[in-house]
């Protein structure tokens, strides 16, 4: 009996396999879906991945006329890509591709048998395919064609690769790094040999990309328990080929948090936090400024002043370094630097104070405020309590304020063109320095109303001329 979410996937994707079909060949759904399905996850978005035994030319041919759209920028590698309804379809001719030694672009050889092509793929849990129907009823079973064990290692839990890990990782060294997330993601347990094959081989990530690196971060990252996954860097020395700052986290002791060491406690904070990829970039970005600015107090007290200034810089060389666009690093940084901005709330905040905590936050006021909360991980159920009611009441403030004083849109009582007509000056450095002038009047005192903010500017600049 056919899965009730799988017959939906293979009627799309059944003209395809009919019009491959007809010039003899067979096509095969594969990979990530496989196992989805296989899994009972609902296929709405997800995309699919179709193998068969046709070359990239033939391929095309049958898309073309069929697809809403068909892209072939992939095609030397085998890969003709298209959209039919909405939804994204690969098609690939089986292949065996390896890696270079010294490069990072795969050799591809193509292949007329599937298990070929199943063989190659990263584990065996991603090494399944389903033979799609060409024609026939609505009742055809597709057959599972799973040479190395993927079902069974699905149902138990088991991160195996079909060849031996060297040679898998070898063919493809990103598959490491991958290895964190199908663990997290899928509560997995990596075999020894995988384990001990990526402490041997985790140097040569060093020939994957930047961006492909960046890419598979992130992933690991939205899953509901990145957790497991990201002490699986740690352990086998991965994390040391791309972010060393986190391994390094291991090495401080967090006064503030004295039952974790700060990796630990950094790890905690990414799966307190929701799976959204800023917020928890910024999670476990937050404390790595700690290593570098560790100092010992009275008594030996371990302190790490300004670690989140040294921190959000720390945080913008990597991001760079791993090619993450301006504007991530802009958010992520920015909320590593603000982070302990909160913690001065318990001695007591004015509304100017609050004013310039939302001004400073910006569109990353809810960011900064669950970054804010999730990073209390202590045991201790008096703090926590504490922390949480002081948030609980900057919250309130903050929306009273905004109710009052529309706060997330601060601006001061004049513009620059009434600054102007007001002094009679041109456009110029003084503008900008009345301008922010008013600023400051207005987040000290809130709204000043124009005529009192004209009186004030006057006084102000006539200190400027004396």
């Amino acid at each position: 009996m056919v899965p009730a979410r799988l017959r939906p996937v293979l009627d799309e994707v059944r003209p395809v396999a009919e019009r491959l079909a007809g010039s003899g060949h067979l096509t095969y759904l594969v990979g990530g879906s496989v196992r989805d399905l296989l899994l009972d996850r609902d296929p709405d978005g997800m995309d699919l991945d179709l193998t068969t035994d046709a070359r990239p030319d033939d391929i095309e041919r049958a898309v073309r006329g069929w697809a809403d759209v068909v892209w072939t920028q992939g095609k030397r590698f085998g890969t003709i890509g298209c959209r039919k309804a909405g939804r994204d379809i690969e098609i690939t001719t089986h292949r065996a591709e390896v890696y270079r030694p010294d490069s990072r672009k795969p050799d591809v050889t193509f292949a007329d048998a599937v298990e070929a092509d199943l063989s190659r793929r990263d584990f065996t849990v991603n090494a399944m395919a389903l033979l799609v129907p060409a024609g026939g009823g609505a009742d055809e079973q597709p057959e599972l064609i799973d040479p190395f064990g993927g079902a069974v290692h699905l149902a138990t839990g088991r991160l195996t690769t079909p060849l031996s890990p060297e040679e898998s990782f070898t063919d493809d060294p990103l598959r490491m790094l991958r290895a964190a997330r199908f663990l997290a993601g899928y509560g997995l347990v990596p075999d020894d040999a995988l384990v001990q094959a990526v402490g041997t081989l985790h140097d040569r990530l060093e020939i994957v990309s930047a961006e492909r690196i960046r890419t598979e971060l992130d992933k690991l990252l939205v899953v509901d328990r990145p957790g497991p996954g990201l002490w699986f860097l740690v352990r086998t020395g991965l994390a040391e080929e791309f972010l060393p700052e986190l391994p390094a986290l291991a090495l401080e002791q967090d006064p503030v948090h004295s039952h974790k060491d700060v990796l630990a406690h950094t790890i905690a904070v990414v799966e307190n936090t929701r799976p959204e990829r800023i917020v928890r970039l910024a999670a476990l970005f937050h404390d790595i400024g700690k290593p570098k600015t560790r100092s010992f107090g009275p008594g030996g007290k371990v302190m790490f002043h300004h670690h989140e200034v040294v921190g959000a810089r720390m945080t913008r060389d990597r991001m760079q370094r791993l090619r993450y666009s301006t504007d991530d690093i802009d958010k992520v940084s920015r909320l590593v630097e603000l982070h302990l901005r909160f913690h001065t709330y318990k001695m007591g905040w004015t509304d100017s104070a609050v004013r310039r905590y939302v001004r400073d936050a910006g569109p990353l006021l809810g960011e900064l405020n669950e970054l804010t909360r999730c990073d209390c991980t202590t045991r201790n159920r008096r703090r926590a309590d504490e922390l949480s009611r002081r948030m609980d009441a900057l919250e309130a403030r903050i929306r009273e304020l905004e109710a009052a004083e529309e706060v997330k849109a601060i601006r001061p009582d004049l513009d620059g063109a009434a600054v102007m007509a007001h002094l009679g000056i041109p456009p110029g450095p003084d503008v900008g320095r009345a301008l922010a002038f008013l600023l400051e009047l207005r987040l000290d005192e809130g709204p000043l109303g124009p005529e009192e903010a004209a009186a004030r500017l006057d006084a102000w600049w006539a200190a400027q001329s004396a």
